[in-house]
């Protein structure tokens, strides 16, 4: 039996999904936390979700100790959960079956956490967790060596897309009827996107035909209140917050309407963006001392520097080849065959790539 275990975030609900449909759903059993009404998914006999109650958590935590010792694999989807962290560290005889989803957030506290004596607790428990786990599974190698590097990881490094947010998504666009440069800034409303350095950067375009539009719905709207408000004190009506959650389809439609990304984060953040928005053609401006630019780079997939002085859309003939490799990098199929050889034989039916 494969175990799952996650805190219920929007990737997860189309993992379960794919699992369910493309592998033997019996040989895989989810263990969940967080918020299902936030996050829905159909129930199957397969998920176990931990109660939002005084005894659920303590019930939910026991149940994971039985179900981890049972199960042959265990993926972690992230390592947020504090709790599941100390199981772990209290129980590193189970690491070595272990596989780290790596989200990016559960990797960068390290760099990027505010050192205090709550997170010197937390590294406590988490340096030889992530030292002794068995395996890491991302499509970042950068990230992997950072592992390495930070908490000495020792783990086998494989290499999966594993979301359906990170798949090229065939959208047909329709030609511009304006000629208004549409700017996204950001992918949500956490501090590390580094919003206001970003509309500082495009201060000096205000006059020009553009539209600026910051997605906020998801994250620290203390932080989103302040950049609403300096956006439209600096920009005006050209300024665009997007407060309210957005269906995925409309959301795609959103995306194929931008010109330019903006994504000014520190670490590795935003790739289900980022990828859709190469795959459709667009200009993405990075932060070059990032994991994700090496990785673009390594792909030969043209990505801009947010550090450079101009914004301006890439030519037509390098966003073609962005779209090309995008397509054939981030397929379905692709993460199909890598979750097979994640899974193994006899542990959800591996998928066959068709003839």
């Amino acid at each position: 039996m494969i175990l799952h275990v996650a805190s219920l975030d929007k990737f997860i609900p189309p993992f379960i999904e794919l699992i369910n449909e493309h592998f033997d759903s019996s040989k895989h059993q989810f263990w969940l936390s967080g918020d299902k009404e936030k996050y829905p998914y159909q129930t199957s006999n397969n998920i176990y979700q931990v109660k939002r109650t005084k005894a659920g958590r303590p019930k939910g935590l026991l149940y994971l100790a039985v179900q981890l010792h049972k199960a042959d694999k265990v993926i972690l989807h992230g390592l947020f959960n504090p709790y599941v962290v100390v199981m772990l560290f209290c129980m590193p005889w189970l690491l070595k079956k272990c596989y780290w989803v790596m989200w990016g957030g559960d990797l960068y506290t390290y760099q990027l956490g505010e050192k205090n004596w709550k997170w010197k607790v937390k590294e406590f428990f988490r340096r030889p967790v992530i030292k002794n786990m068995g395996h890491l599974v991302t499509y970042i190698s950068g990230d992997v060596e950072l592992a390495r590097q930070w908490y000495g990881a020792k783990g086998q490094y494989h290499e999966c897309l594993m979301y359906t947010s990170n798949l090229y998504k065939e959208l047909k666009l329709e030609p511009k009827a304006s000629s208004t440069l549409n700017i996204q800034v950001g992918n949500s409303a956490d501090p590390s996107n580094n919003h206001i350095e970003v509309l500082e950067k495009l201060l000096p375009y205000k006059e020009q035909d553009i539209k600026i539009f910051v997605p906020l719905s998801y994250g620290d709207q203390q932080h989103a209140e302040k950049v609403i408000r300096l956006g439209r004190e600096w920009f005006g009506d050209k300024f665009y917050p997007l407060t309210d959650f957005i269906p995925i389809d409309d959301y795609l439609k959103f995306l194929g309407d931008i010109d330019i990304a903006v994504f000014n984060h520190r670490r590795q953040q935003g790739m289900g963006n980022t990828i859709t928005l190469l795959g459709l053609g667009k200009t993405v401006y990075l932060q070059q001392d990032t994991s994700q630019w090496q990785f673009f780079k390594s792909l030969n997939i043209k990505v801009k520097s947010v550090r450079c002085g101009d914004i301006s859309v890439l030519a037509d003939n390098l966003t073609e080849s962005n779209k090309l490799k995008i397509k054939e990098h981030f397929s379905k199929e692709t993460l199909l065959e890598q979750l097979s050889h994640i899974f193994g034989e006899g542990n959800g039916l591996p998928y066959q790539r068709a003839a």
